[in-house]
């Protein structure tokens, strides 16, 4: 066989085994399957992260914007709703009221509570400026409640904080961080809204009433709005109810916002209609707090309130002065009268 004839059969050999190991490769590597996009069932897929169980604070001062939502805005506006009436009964006692109209000083509210008590304080602070004579303070601190004690004894740190000023008014806002058992001094627990729990809440609640009136302060307590979730919402329903309850007792008036933050079917809506229709942002984006649209719509009966129990007592004070400024005047002298003209004969009468 001649060399030229060997190198061709050698160099044919090869190619026959390059293009039968390349069969045998693709045999292998896809041989008769059928390729699918696979999908994870929704119990295997990777959980999306929780979102944040309490949102950042709510504005509370009053150049602040209102916080972010990440509820849909509708998109056509829906018929305006009237506001539902809040009754607020409120008899009780004024004297720092009347301290501060006698002394002729601003009408001092102080605003106590936990996050939600920072809204109700922005809120007042924007319906009762300074300027027309209210000092709103803020006293309220976030993550603070009557079942955290032994975190903060709130009377203990609030009556120290208010020290030796005068306090006219005192609006309470605390109910948010206390849908959660409690332990007593004594070390015996209690679950939410049981027998132990409302004896030692309304122990506390009690004593910290009695502590802002020895300070000469009037009261009210505003209750929680409807909560975005369902099992909250009912927990907050109860704790509203044992407050009102308490309140009654205790003779503070219960401002209770909960009709101001429902739709027209009793049920958590995110926005409410203005007076034209158009839709406003009536809640934070945690289900829990409002915008400070929302804070100002349910403080709002609350101003009224307080505007009109500091005009009565401007008015009674008023009418008071005047009395005394009459009952203390002298006596004005009357002139004796005129004796009678009489008319001579020869003189013409005019």
């Amino acid at each position: 066989m001649s060399p030229v004839r060997l190198l061709l059969d050698r160099t044919a050999v090869l190619f026959l085994g390059v293009a039968a190991g390349a069969a045998i490769g693709y045999a292998f590597g896809t041989g008769n399957e059928s390729h699918q996009a696979v999908e994870l069932a929704p119990d295997a897929a990777p959980a999306p992260p929780p979102p944040s169980t309490v949102a950042p604070p709510p504005p509370t001062g009053p150049e602040q914007a209102p916080p972010a939502t990440d509820e849909p805005k509708p998109e056509k506006p829906t018929p305006a709703l009237p506001e539902a009436p809040v009754a607020l009964t409120d008899d009780q006692p004024q004297p720092g009221l009347e301290d501060s109209v006698r002394q002729g000083r601003s009408v001092r509210i102080g605003v106590f509570g936990d996050s939600f008590g920072d809204g109700v304080w922005s809120g007042l602070y924007k319906l009762l400026p300074a300027g027309q004579g209210y000092r709103v303070e803020k006293y309220s601190q976030q993550s603070t409640g009557f079942t955290r004690y032994k975190r903060l004894n709130l009377e203990q740190h609030d009556d120290g904080r208010i020290g030796d000023q005068p306090m006219d008014i005192a609006v309470i806002s605390f109910g948010a961080n206390d849908a959660q058992g409690v332990c007593g001094d004594d070390g015996k627990c209690g679950a939410l809204m049981s027998s132990r729990w409302q004896s030692i809440i309304g122990a506390r609640v009690e004593s910290y009433v009695g502590m802002l009136r020895r300070h000469g302060a009037s009261i009210y307590w505003v209750g929680l709005p409807v909560m975005r979730d369902r099992g909250f919402d009912a927990d907050a329903t109860a704790m509203n109810a044992f407050y009102r309850s308490l309140m009654g007792r205790l003779g503070v008036p219960f401002v209770d916002v909960r009709p101001l933050t429902v739709d027209a079917q009793g049920q958590y809506e995110a926005y409410y209609p203005d007076d034209t229709g158009a839709p406003k942002l009536l809640r934070a984006n945690d289900g829990v707090h409002m915008s400070m649209n929302g804070y100002l719509r349910i403080t709002r009966p609350l101003a009224a309130r307080i505007r009109e129990a500091s005009d009565s007592a401007r008015r009674q004070q008023g009418g008071q002065r005047s009395a005394a400024q009459q009952g203390d005047s002298p006596p004005v002298a009357v002139a004796p009268a005129a004796p009678p003209l009489t008319l001579s004969p020869d003189r013409p009468q005019l």
